[in-house]
């Protein structure tokens, strides 16, 4: 399975724990470091960690295992490496001052 597909499972899972303001990037051709992230808020600490939860079950269903997990004990910025696709799930103040989408510009939004 591909980033854009792994993804895609990504963005179902956290659209349906609630997550908000999902924006999947591709980052083919712009990074060495990955495909394709995934962005998306939680409200606190306990929501993020459950949109952390679906995301890891629903991919590890769908044959994808997770390499590597920082931040979920505070819980304000969790990473999520699945390799070749990274989700990052952030409480709102988090994602502001980290601007990711800025950071990562050139890349292509999927719809």
């Amino acid at each position: 399975m591909d980033a854009l597909e792994a993804a895609e499972i990504a963005q179902a899972a956290l659209d349906d724990k609630l997550g908000q303001d999902i924006q999947v990037l591709n980052l083919k051709g712009l990074s060495n470091v990955a495909d394709c992230f995934v962005i998306a808020s939680g409200k606190n600490v306990n929501h993020l960690r459950a949109m952390a939860d679906e995301v890891e079950q629903k991919l590890f269903q769908a044959g994808v295992k997770m390499h590597h997990s920082e931040g979920y004990s505070t819980g304000t910025w969790i990473l999520l490496d699945f390799g070749n696709l990274l989700i990052h799930l952030f409480n709102e103040e988090q994602r502001e001052f980290y601007g990711l989408e800025h950071v990562w510009g050139d890349a292509k939004p999927v719809e």
